[in-house]
């Protein structure tokens, strides 16, 4: 479970188990993109390999200041040629294993910041 959160975000992360992660009162089994006002269900990639292009444009649709990429269980570091086309246009991804994005996605939406998180389940 995680620590109360304050935000005035539509959608939070409200706990996450091996193989599920809960979004208000959604659970959720399968890889999708969360941001404060939006919510992707079934978005693609189920691992990092798995992950096109036009996966990682889905993340830009909220015009972020921040992209969290949950990698699943453990955290990939996903080389420049696998993320290029959030590189050419200026974004940095911070990729690190759900459970990390899950805590860091909450952490900045309380802070009320501009974040999606694409998350591998």
């Amino acid at each position: 479970m995680l620590t109360e959160d304050h935000s005035n975000a539509t959608y939070q992360i409200k706990s996450f188990s091996p193989g599920k992660i809960v979004v208000n009162s959604d659970v959720l089994t399968t890889s999708f993109i969360i941001s404060p006002e939006k919510l992707i269900k079934n978005w693609h990639p189920q691992t990092t390999d798995q992950i096109t292009d036009d996966d990682l444009k889905q993340l830009l649709e909220t015009k972020p200041d921040i992209i969290l990429l949950g990698t699943g269980e453990k955290s990939v570091i996903l080389p420049a040629t696998k993320i290029a086309v959030l590189l050419e246009k200026q974004y940095h991804v911070e990729c690190m294993n759900s459970v990390a994005a899950c805590r860091t996605y909450t952490i900045l939406i309380a802070e009320g910041r501009k974040v999606v998180a694409g998350l591998i389940i």
